[in-house]
C-alpha cells in the first residue's frame, strides 16, 4: 500500500469511525449472530494473492460489524460501561502508526517517560502519594498478578531461583472477600499458589469484607502452619461495587506483615471526587493499588494502572537483561521490561496522556458525577415501584436490583428464573444490554453506567423497557 492508497483508506476509515462513534445507537447493542456465522461467512484459507483494501472493508461492514457487540453504545450497561473516547482512539491511531516497541529506555525514551508522566498525573488526581511508582499493563488481573508474584517474593526466600516445589515451603495464603474478583483466583494458579491458596472471607450486609473475619482466618491459618503472604482488598467489587474497609485491612496487614493490594480497578478513579476522595482511605499504606482507565476513565480498552510502594520488589522479581538487549545506560534509567512479565511494551500511554488533556480533570469530573446521579435516579425508580426490589447499595454508578411481581410471596428459585427471562426480553430489544449476578444466592440484574454519551434518556429507556416486559411477562405467568 503506498502512501497515497493509504491517505485514500485512512480517510475513508477515519469518516467510518466518526460516523460510528456519532451514531452508534443505529445497531443493536448485543450481536444479533449466531454461533458460527462469522466462521462460515470467511474462507478457510488466507488468499494466495493480496485483495483490494475496499474488498477487505467491505466484508468488514457485511460480515464482522454485524457480529459485533457495541460496547460504545449508550444503552451498554452490561458488566462495567466503558468508553473509547474520540482522543483515546486518536491516540491509539497514532500509537499502532509509531509502533514503538518500550522493552527498553532507549528502545522508545518517549514511550518511558511519557508513561512515568501520565501514571503521576492519574495518581495525583486521585490521591495516592508519590511514594507509589508506576507502570501500565493492559488488565487489572495481570496488575493483580504482579501484586501477587512481588508478595510472593517478600514472603518466601529464594523463590525467584529454587521455585516452589520441592522445597520446605509451607502451604501460601492469600485471602480477598467473597466479593472479590475471580482473577484472584487465575492469578493464584498461574503463579503456582495453587486455586486453594486463596481464602475467600465472608462480607457484612453491604457485601463488604469483614476485617474480624479476616483476623481470625490469618490467625486460623497461621496455627495450622500455613503461610499469610498477601491480602486483596477491593474499592468497587464486580457484582455490586462495595467497598471494603481498607483502613481496617490495612492495620491487619500491618501486623501480621502480609502485602496488601488494594483493587481499584472500576471504582478508583471516583477518588477524584470531593465527594468521593475517602474511598481510597487506606491505600496510602497498601504495596499496591491498581485503577483500570479502561473502566470508567473513557479509555479505549486496555490500559491498567498499576502502583506500587515497593516496586523494587517487583523489578526484584521479573528483571533479567539478557547480553543481547544490555546497553549502556542499563542501571541508569527506568526500562519497562524490568518490571513484569511482557518483555514488550505498547505505546500504552499516549492514549492516557492525550485523554486526561483533551478531557482534563474538571471534565472528567463531570462525567462522573454525571454517571453517579443517573444510578442514583435509577435506585429512585427501583424502590418506588412496587414490583422491583434493590438487592444492594449503589455507591457509584452500578445498580444491583431484581423483579419481585405482586405480593413478593414468590420462592427465590422462580424468581431467579423469571429475572433470567426478563434479562433476555431486555436484551433482545438490541436498544440496551444489561448484565446479572448473584446476591446471597439470588439472581441480580445490574444496570452499570459508565459511557461517555449515556443520558437520562437512555436509562430512562432501560426503565421503560423493564417495565413493560416485566409487565408482559406478569401477563403471561
Amino acid at each position: 500500500m503506498d502512501s497515497e492508497e493509504f491517505r485514500r483508506h485512512g480517510h475513508r476509515l477515519v469518516e467510518w469511525i466518526a460516523d460510528y462513534l456519532e451514531h452508534s445507537e443505529r445497531y443493536p447493542v448485543l450481536s444479533r449472530a449466531k454461533p458460527g456465522d462469522i466462521l462460515a461467512a470467511l474462507p478457510a484459507h488466507a488468499p494466495s494473492r493480496g485483495e483490494p483494501f475496499d474488498a477487505i472493508i467491505e466484508d468488514f461492514e457485511r460480515i464482522l460489524v454485524p457480529g459485533l457487540t457495541h460496547w460504545n453504545h449508550p444503552g451498554f450497561f452490561a458488566y462495567f460501561a466503558i468508553t473509547a473516547s474520540a482522543p483515546g482512539v486518536l491516540a491509539e491511531f497514532l500509537s499502532a502508526a509509531l509502533n514503538q516497541q518500550a522493552m527498553l529506555w532507549r528502545t522508545s525514551p518517549a514511550a518511558t517517560e511519557l508513561e512515568q508522566v501520565s501514571l503521576a498525573w492519574l495518581r495525583r488526581l486521585i490521591g495516592l502519594p508519590d511514594a507509589f511508582d508506576g507502570v501500565i499493563y493492559d488488565t487489572a488481573s495481570v496488575s493483580t498478578l504482579h501484586a501477587l508474584v512481588a508478595a510472593r517474593e517478600s514472603a518466601v526466600p529464594g523463590v525467584r531461583e529454587q521455585g516452589l516445589s520441592g522445597r520446605d515451603v509451607p502451604g501460601l495464603r492469600v485471602y480477598c472477600s467473597e466479593q472479590a474478583h475471580s482473577s484472584i483466583d487465575k492469578d493464584a494458579i498461574a503463579i503456582g499458589l495453587g486455586l486453594s491458596a486463596v481464602r475467600r472471607i465472608p462480607v457484612d450486609a453491604t457485601f463488604r469484607l469483614r476485617p474480624d473475619a479476616l483476623s481470625d482466618a490469618i490467625a486460623e491459618d497461621r496455627a495450622a502452619g500455613r503461610l499469610p503472604i498477601a491480602v486483596v482488598a477491593t474499592v468497587g467489587t464486580t457484582s455490586t461495587t462495595s467497598v471494603d474497609p481498607v483502613p481496617a485491612i490495612a492495620d491487619i496487614c500491618g501486623r501480621e506483615r502480609v502485602w496488601l493490594h488494594v483493587d481499584a480497578a472500576y471504582a478508583g478513579v471516583a477518588a477524584m471526587l470531593p465527594t468521593h476522595r475517602d474511598i481510597l482511605a487506606g491505600a496510602d499504606r497498601a504495596d499496591s493499588v491498581v485503577v483500570n482507565p479502561h473502566k470508567w476513565l473513557f479509555t479505549p480498552f486496555d490500559l491498567s494502572a498499576f502502583y506500587c510502594r515497593r516496586m523494587d520488589v517487583v523489578r526484584t522479581a521479573f528483571s533479567l537483561t539478557p547480553e543481547y538487549i544490555l546497553t549502556s545506560t542499563s542501571g541508569h534509567v527506568g526500562n519497562l521490561m524490568e518490571t513484569g512479565v511482557q518483555l514488550g511494551r505498547r505505546f500504552r500511554a499516549l492514549k492516557l496522556w492525550m485523554i486526561l488533556r483533551s478531557l482534563g480533570a474538571d471534565g472528567i469530573r463531570d462525567h462522573l458525577v454525571r454517571h453517579i446521579q443517573l444510578a442514583q435516579v435509577f435506585s429512585e425508580w427501583v424502590d418506588a415501584h412496587r414490583d422491583f426490589e434493590r438487592l444492594a447499595p449503589a455507591p457509584f454508578s452500578v445498580v444491583c436490583f431484581r423483579w419481585n411481581p405482586g405480593n413478593r410471596t414468590l420462592p427465590d428459585d422462580r424468581l431467579d428464573e423469571l429475572n433470567h427471562q426478563l434479562l433476555d426480553r431486555i436484551n433482545a430489544t438490541g436498544e440496551v444490554f444489561l448484565s446479572h449476578t448473584k446476591l446471597n444466592g439470588r439472581v441480580a440484574l445490574r444496570l452499570a453506567v459508565g459511557h461517555i454519551r449515556t443520558t437520562e434518556v437512555h436509562v430512562r429507556r432501560a426503565w421503560d423497557l423493564l417495565v413493560e416486559h416485566a409487565a408482559r411477562l406478569n401477563d403471561s405467568r
